[in-house]
Formats: C-alpha cells, structure tokens, sequence
C-alpha cells in the first residue's frame, strides 16, 4: 500500500508532515480569499526617478545657473553623452566607456557618477564657472541653514517665521527689483523653516 521506503519514517514524523502542509495549504487559502473578500487599499505610485534621472535634473539646472548653453544627449565622437557644451566643446556623461573614447580622440569629457551633486560640476569643468551659493538642500543641515537664511534661531515659531519672511521678501521679490536665485533661496528656507517649527 505505502511505498517501501515509507516505512522507514515514524509513524509520528508522517502525520506530521501531512498536517503542516494541510493547515499551510488552509492558511494560505485564507489569506487568497480575504484579499479577494477585503483588497487593501491602493497606493498610487507616481512616475520612479532614479539616481540617473536626479542627477541628470540637478545638472540640468546647474548649467542653467551659470548661463551655459548645452544639448542633451547628444552625440559625441559615436557615443551619446548626457549633456554637450557646444560653445566649450566639453562632454559631460555618466558612461565611463564614452568618456575614455572621448579622451582619447582629444575631446574634453566630464565623468559624473550618479551620486555626485551637480554644483560639483563646476570643479571638473575646464574653464571658469560662477561662483554660486548651494541650495539650502544642498548643505548638511538644512534645517538650521534655513533658519539661519531668515535670521531666526531655530526654536522660533511659525509666526516669527512668517514675519521674517514677509519683512524679508520685500527686499528681494523680483517685482521690487530684487534678484530672482535670491526670492528663491528665501522661499525655500520658508518652507523648511516652516516645516519643522513646533
């Protein structure tokens, strides 16, 4: 009746064996049925960005920055490059085979690895760049760096953050003449100033 190799096992070990993968089997059955009974809710997940992406967005709006004019995948001695200076003949790529090809045929590349922030950028380009402050996200504690922006120490409450704010962004609202990177910096270190007081 049993196969002969059967008999070899305890009895105990068998019945065992059979009542795990019976009550697994029930289990996991009720587990299916209840997803189907009561499906969890949803979560929309938007478009993913990569570190490629980040980078790619950071640099971006570093060349803009610095007044650069550029091309975006472009294509470089057979190679597409991320970004092509056309005035500064300089490749900027991601691909360390591109730009060892680039090097190579005399051309200037950049390599980027993707965890390099772009106002890193300006160190490995030849040829003078700007000077820029980073961005309040760029620092390593934004945070108080916010704070310090608004001229408040880091225990103020959200009405002394809004007061500085509004005495502040008259003097550097583009419409009074004021400069625009500056109005920006100013309205990111609200909002993080805002979103981390008590």
């Amino acid at each position: 009746m049993l196969p002969e190799w059967l008999s070899l096992f305890p009895p105990w070990l068998l019945v065992g064996l059979g009542l795990g993968v019976v009550a697994s089997v029930a289990v996991a059955g009720v587990f299916v049925v209840g997803g189907r009974l009561f499906p969890g809710q949803s979560h929309a997940t938007g478009p993913r960005v990569d570190g490629t992406d980040r980078r790619r967005a950071e640099i971006r709006d570093y060349l803009r920055r610095i007044d650069e004019r550029f091309h975006e995948d472009h294509s470089v001695y057979g190679h597409t490059v991320a970004f092509y200076l056309p005035e500064r003949d300089v490749a900027i790529t991601f691909d360390a085979q591109a730009y060892f090809v680039i090097e190579r045929a005399g051309g200037f590349a950049v390599l980027c690895e993707h965890e390099m922030p772009a106002i890193h950028l300006g160190r490995r380009l030849p040829f003078d760049v700007p000077d820029l402050e980073p961005e309040i996200e760029e620092l390593d504690d934004p945070v108080s760096a916010a704070f310090d922006h608004l001229e408040l120490p880091t225990t103020a409450d959200r009405d002394a953050i809004r007061t500085a704010y509004r005495d502040r962004v008259k003097s550097v609202h583009p419409d009074q003449g004021g400069d625009r990177e500056e109005f920006q910096r100013l309205r990111d270190a609200y909002q993080i100033a805002k979103d981390h007081a008590d």
